[in-house]
């Protein structure tokens, strides 16, 4: 029975990547029209609540892991279970969101609306890449203190931003950057391309607690700090570039 706790936190990690789901399923592109007789686009306020389902699935994800270890309940379904709601609520949810600012994009041009689907399916390398890199790692017996490649949370918290960068930035780029195509390609190919990857991560694992062991997550958590009082939502992919590029900056010490 204790082995089923942590169980119960990674269900309830994958309920809120299906909440998730289902708030970005609603209603999709609207047709209004303003003072001026132009025609513009609109995606449901109600997009965003997807954002807030997957910051908690990060939550749950990090409690059933520390649960587990707690209860000393640790075990290989328990591990294969929380593969597959990663899967669900940092893959396929968030690619969803891309897949969606994708008709976005494409809807603000001409004919935008009859787009081939085709165009849109690069926003599903996330969930593929996300999968592929969890199965790698299910198997893969060496990653104790680090990751090879950048975990799937990060990069599920890094794409769920973008809807409450869209709807709470008053800064037109922005705005403007979520909806523009090629900035969502880039985002599906690179981030896809840092997950399946075997570059040395950074893991919130601390063989002990010092400051040398510490500080990187220390500059992280400042730019995390300093750039939300600043960009607001931006700070989270920012965030997360500075994640990634004091990973490669620190491959050495990771590893060793």
């Amino acid at each position: 029975m204790r082995k089923q706790i942590p169980n119960a936190f990674t269900i309830l990690n994958l309920l809120f990547g299906c909440f998730a789901i289902v708030v970005i399923l609603q209603p999709g592109l609207m047709l209004s029209v303003d003072e001026t007789g132009q025609q513009t686009i609109e995606i449901p306020q109600k997009f965003f609540w997807a954002s807030v389902c997957i910051g908690v699935a990060v939550l749950v994800d990090f409690f059933d892991g520390l649960v587990a270890r707690a209860l000393k309940a640790s075990s290989e379904m328990g591990k294969q279970l929380d593969s597959l709601a990663d899967v669900v609520s940092f893959g396929v949810a968030p690619g969803m969101i891309l897949f969606e600012f994708l008709k976005r994009a494409y809807a603000a041009q001409p004919n935008g609306l009859d787009v081939s689907v085709l165009w849109l399916l690069p926003a599903f390398l996330i969930p593929c890449a996300g999968a592929y890199r969890l199965a790698r790692f299910n198997i893969d017996t060496t990653q104790t203190h680090y990751f090879k490649g950048v975990p799937i949370p990060a990069v599920g918290i890094c794409i769920a931003s973008f809807p409450l960068i869209y709807w709470f930035s008053n800064t037109a780029w922005m705005i403007e950057l979520m909806v523009n195509k090629w900035f969502l390609y880039s985002c599906a190919v690179v981030l896809s391309f840092l997950m399946v990857s075997k570059m040395p991560v950074m893991a919130l694992k601390f063989k002990k607690l010092s400051f040398a062991a510490i500080w990187p997550f220390i500059i992280i958590v400042v730019v995390a700090v300093v750039s939300a009082l600043f960009l607001g939502w931006m700070a989270v992919p920012v965030s997360f570039i500075a994640y990634v590029v004091l990973s490669l900056l620190l491959k050495q010490r990771i590893v060793s």
